[in-house]
């Protein structure tokens, strides 16, 4: 049913005249509701409002940005790639394929072979390996006018690495260049690896992240609060949808809640 509102709402903007690539936020429409993306990553716009988000981060279609940890499934790549296609260039920071950490490699392979899966969407897709502390570095070296990276803040704490992470977004961003972070919400409190190990991180300490990195906070947004999410969950996160870690157990509970609680923050490089 979205695929086919989707379609109508973008006929409906061919036959008024109106381009679909008029407007920043009907060119990320027609990214996040395409048919390239499959039913279940449509469905997941509505927990995170890729629109709305990539709207307030500030991104336009001409600009070079780098998108760090994609993960295997390349759920935001989905979106970025085709609306960056023709004018922007978009660099996909993966991870290691020949790191030490075979969920690392996997998923490295995982994203190339969703890459090379449609090359009429992603054939410009520029991707890198990036790694603490193996392939430290982020492409291209101070040209980046955006780095985008979503729900991985929290891995980088548990790997001790989060500080180097955060230096390295700092550099390859030219100056004047923005810094987007989506990360699970924590309360003050749920500082440390036995809450970032559940997926949690405090606003707080993110923000401590970048300004120690040399970013200066811009704002912060909303757009991906979820006051429902109690984040006192034995499994974390995870326990939320979509990965529903404990099964069909109190599913219902769990689907009502809906996902995480995430902050949504935006940085600059001075």
């Amino acid at each position: 049913m979205r695929r086919q509102i989707a379609v109508v709402f973008m006929m409906g903007l061919i036959f008024s005249g109106v381009g679909v690539a008029d407007s920043i936020e009907d060119k990320l429409h027609a990214a996040a509701f395409g048919e390239h993306r499959s039913q279940k990553n449509i469905d997941r716009n509505t927990y995170r409002h890729p629109v709305a988000t990539l709207k307030w981060f500030g991104i336009r279609d001409d600009m070079t940005v780098v998108e760090l940890s994609p993960g295997g499934g390349g759920w935001y790549t989905e979106v970025l790639a085709p609306f960056l296609r023709e004018q922007g260039k978009l660099y996909a920071a993966s991870f290691n394929s020949q790191s030490e950490v075979e969920y690392f490699r996997s998923n490295a392979k995982k994203f190339l072979d969703k890459m090379s899966s449609r090359p009429d969407v992603y054939d410009k897709v520029i991707v890198t390996e990036f790694e603490i502390p193996g392939k430290p570095e982020l492409q291209p070296q101070g040209e980046a006018d955006m780095v985008l990276t979503f729900r991985n803040t929290h891995g980088w704490l548990n790997s001790d690495s989060a500080e180097q992470v955060y230096q390295a977004m700092y550099r390859v961003l030219k100056p004047g260049g923005i810094l987007g972070v989506v990360q699970h919400r924590g309360k003050e409190h749920m500082v440390g690896k036995e809450w970032s190990k559940k997926g949690y991180v405090p606003e707080s300490v993110v923000i401590g992240l970048a300004e120690q990195a040399g970013f200066q906070l811009l704002g912060k947004s909303e757009i991906n609060a979820n006051p429902l999410d109690t984040k006192d969950y034995e499994k974390g996160v995870w326990t939320l949808p979509p990965v529903y870690r404990l099964k069909d157990q109190d599913r219902d509970k769990y689907t009502a809640i809906g996902e995480s609680d995430r902050m949504t923050l935006k940085f600059i490089k001075p």
